[in-house]
């Protein structure tokens, strides 16, 4: 796997694979999947990199907090 960082455009690239990319598809906002010539994914782009990954910290850890509350809850 392979993975590039455009800082000028805040794009991440992750690359599974060599092949030559034939198009691309969304997946979701700001994020596209890269097949090749038979559909198999073989990259993912995801635009406005640095707040992606910035919000998806933030999701992860306020769940993992949120999670350790309830446990702390149930034991009280």
């Amino acid at each position: 796997m392979k993975m590039v960082y455009f800082e000028k455009e805040d794009v991440l690239h992750l690359a599974i694979s060599d092949e030559p990319e034939m198009g691309s598809m969304e997946l979701g906002p700001n994020i596209m999947a890269e097949p090749n010539n038979d559909g198999e994914r073989i990259g993912i782009e995801i635009l406005n990199a640095s707040a992606f990954i910035r919000d998806s910290v933030v999701e992860s850890l306020q769940a993992k907090m949120l999670s350790l509350a309830n446990v702390e809850s149930t034991r009280s």
